[in-house]
């Protein structure tokens, strides 16, 4: 029996997109909620944008948080400052870009919460600087990325929902991607969430952000390295090794899994990465894009992290 949609939430618009420059990039962001308020920075997954974060950021802005959604490099306004630098989708790159971002607008510590790339650039950020992170919500719990085991197959089942990835290997992949980009990320939010029925102009808010001129090649990278098809950068070989080590994660957490999490959604499989206070949420009926598709879930996730004990 198929679940019942959810009914939609409520859009919320984002505020006008400011930037800043940080570390190697021109960052594009938005930011909600008073000034003095606990800082929460929510990053966006792949093939989306800050606008999975209109409501979510409404709900906490009223709640009394400052909240800070920054474009992801290769999204949106997001730049790079130089022509020469690597256009570099790698985990340790992005985790990078958010701590530069904290450091220049003067926040020492942030409640991260996150989905997709954002979700593991989130655990990368409180596996490295922990110190930095006063609590974690993160989507699909413990997912950063690990080479040794990616050179591992999966059964048959597990290995068709990563098509694209497969796609992207190739020269094909990299050119299909260019010449359909919007199309093609339009099919992955229909079969990442079957079950939401979001309307064209929900996704014209988002498709606008794959305009950037280095969207293609973040993303090309970002799948290609997780495949061990191409080399990081070395300036982030320290950090790659603590994140290829799987370090336990100290921070509050509360972890979220949804349908597209599948046998996977009772995050028993990563319950013994997170040694801090916790919860796990499991929401039914909803598909990857966890905070535009259940924004008030998400939200009081946020809301409850801050509330959990520090160690």
């Amino acid at each position: 029996m198929q679940k019942a949609t959810p009914p939609p939430a409520p859009e919320h618009n984002l505020n006008a997109v400011r930037q800043v420059r940080a570390g190697d990039l021109n960052v594009g962001y938005v930011e909600a909620g008073p000034a003095d308020g606990p800082p929460v920075i929510l990053l966006h997954g792949w093939p989306y944008d800050i606008h999975s974060y209109a409501d979510v950021s409404a709900i906490l802005a009223d709640q009394g948080f400052r909240v800070i959604v920054p474009y992801l490099r290769g999204f949106g306004a997001t730049r790079f400052l130089a022509d020469t630098t690597v256009r570099n989708g790698q985990q340790a790159a992005l985790a990078a870009d958010v701590v530069a971002l904290m450091d220049v607008l003067n926040i020492p510590r942030a409640i991260l919460g996150g989905f997709d790339w954002g979700g593991r650039t989130a655990n990368a950020v409180a596996a490295l600087w922990p110190q930095r992170v006063a609590g974690l919500v993160a989507v699909s719990g413990y997912i950063l990325v690990n080479l040794a085991a990616n050179l591992q197959p999966l059964d048959p089942n597990a290995e068709l929902g990563w098509w694209y990835q497969y796609y992207f290997a190739t020269p094909r992949g990299e050119l299909g991607y260019r010449k359909n980009t919007k199309a093609f990320n339009r099919l992955i939010w229909s079969q990442a969430s079957p079950l939401w029925h979001f309307t064209d102009a929900a996704y014209g808010l988002s498709a606008g952000a794959f305009d950037n001129p280095d969207h293609v090649a973040i993303v090309i990278h970002n799948y290609r390295w997780r495949l061990s098809l191409a080399a990081g950068e070395s300036r982030y070989d320290a950090d790659e090794q603590r994140l290829q080590a799987k370090p336990l994660i100290h921070v509050p957490t509360i972890t979220i899994a949804s349908d597209f999490d599948g046998a996977a959604k009772d995050g028993a499989g990563y319950r013994s990465m997170y040694t801090g206070a916790y919860e796990h949420r499991i929401l039914d009926g909803i598909g990857h894009n966890v905070p535009q598709e259940a924004p008030a879930q998400f939200a009081n996730a946020v809301v409850d992290v801050s509330r959990l004990p520090s160690r």
